[in-house]
């Protein structure tokens, strides 16, 4: 089993999200920062948000604005929407 990097989630007041365990940042805007994580791609989505800091190296990622939500999506989709509804 492969070990997973330290990986956290610090969320202060839904306008200032601190993430630790980051490898990479895929996109991000106004609405929504999208980033890989030791447990999958961590979609952030909001309002107003904007990147404060960004440390690849470090693994560091802290975003401000309203945070309306965290979703983590796996890496790899277990099928469409009628194969998870026909099980």
């Amino acid at each position: 089993m492969e070990e997973r990097k330290p990986h956290h989630l610090i969320l202060n007041a839904r306008n200032r999200l601190s993430v630790s365990g980051v490898s990479d940042v895929g996109s991000f805007d106004e609405n929504g920062v999208v980033c890989i994580t030791p447990h999958g791609t961590l979609v952030v989505r909001g309002t107003g948000l904007k990147v404060d800091k960004i440390s690849i190296e470090g693994g560091e990622l802290t975003v401000e604005g309203k945070i309306d939500s965290m979703i983590y999506e796996d890496a790899q989709p277990q099928g469409g929407f009628f194969s998870r509804f026909f099980r």
